[in-house]
């Protein structure tokens, strides 16, 4: 059982209470040391009886939502909550009415989760969790679950340079980043395919996940993890373009364009720019604000992009972001490509 202590919660989504028709509703998200993570089957008698969900419940009117988590978690499984931060807020609407689904990742705990309420537990492994019926609005978290919280965009660079690009993969990969988006613009194809085949060799070696820019066939057929669309690409699809089990991203920039994403079964997408950056200096910015009010009607997770680095990955959870995506804050700087990003 995880045991990081001492971190009070952030305090974001505080502000979300029950908003006209929808209420909120609050799913703490708790994770054992083999990873596993912990669901409740709802009982007879309810809506979606027999489904397995994460554990939580709905917010008290004038109620924090971090104080509803900490509530609902102590009544039903008999733990303090120690630290938690959010992960997706997911607007859902069932026949009965609508909801806001809150979902956060619980750090820490004390205390042995026990089923106060009569309800069945278990503890499941992530790649488990496609064969097991869940309430609608509880997927998107499942999706953000098998997401990491930093994403790297590569450089541009030439073709000459592949062994320097890949190497620069290799380094990021063992400083802990887990998804990496293949970019090089106007690179032939031959050359973009040899330096794909040589990044997933790395990446595979280090636990991390390759998505390719633009080109999902070329993705498919070299067996890579997934596909990043740009955002004009994935306007002109009705639905992704890879089976489930391979990635989907799509870059965004404005409420459109996430709702666009979900709508097609993309797996997340990036949102920018937050902040200015050298390649987009006359962009129109998103900034922190209008960055949360757009994923707060998210139903896929986001990742915010445009300006960040590592330290940002606070401010961009309070957002509720599902982390950082960026070029030069997460390209190791002890490679000459880092000058050429973004």
């Amino acid at each position: 059982m995880p045991r990081r202590t001492g971190v009070a919660a952030p305090r974001a989504h505080e502000s979300l209470r029950m908003s006209g028709a929808a209420t909120q509703v609050v799913a703490g998200v708790l994770r054992d040391a083999r990873g596993r993570v912990l669901l409740a089957q709802r009982p007879p008698g309810k809506h979606l009886a027999g489904a397995w969900e994460f554990p939580g419940g709905k917010v008290d009117e004038g109620e924090a939502a971090i104080d509803a988590l900490a509530r609902e978690l102590r009544e039903e499984l008999g733990i303090v909550v120690e630290s938690a931060h959010p992960l997706i807020s997911v607007p859902h609407a069932y026949p009965g009415g609508a909801i806001v689904l809150v979902g956060w990742q619980v750090g820490a705990w004390s205390g042995t989760p026990m089923p106060l309420e009569g309800q069945r537990l278990a503890w499941v492994q992530l790649d488990a969790l496609d064969r097991i019926e869940m309430p609608p609005a509880d997927l998107p978290l499942v999706a953000a679950l098998r997401l990491p919280d930093h994403y790297l965009i590569t450089p541009p660079t030439q073709p000459a340079g592949i062994a320097d690009l890949v190497a620069g993969i290799e380094a990021a990969c063992r400083r802990g980043v887990r998804l990496v988006q293949l970019r090089q613009p106007g690179w032939p194809r031959d050359a973009l395919a040899a330096a794909a085949k040589q990044a997933q060799a790395v990446c595979a070696a280090q636990g991390a996940r390759l998505l390719l820019n633009g080109d999902w066939r070329l993705a498919g057929v070299l067996g890579l993890d997934g596909v990043h669309l740009p955002e004009r690409i994935a306007r002109m699809l009705e639905r992704r373009p890879l089976p489930p089990g391979r990635l989907v991203g799509v870059s965004c920039h404005d409420r459109a364009g996430v709702e666009h994403a979900a709508r097609i079964g993309a797996d997340f997408a990036t949102l920018s720019p937050v902040h200015r950056t050298p390649s987009h200096r006359d962009a129109e910015l998103l900034g922190w604000e209008r960055f949360a009010e757009i994923t707060a009607q998210a139903t896929l997770p986001v990742f915010a992009l445009g300006g960040l680095d590592a330290q940002d990955i606070d401010a961009a959870r309070m957002s509720g972001a599902q982390g950082i995506a960026a070029i030069r804050g997460l390209w190791p700087a002890q490679h000459a490509l880092a000058s050429r990003a973004e």
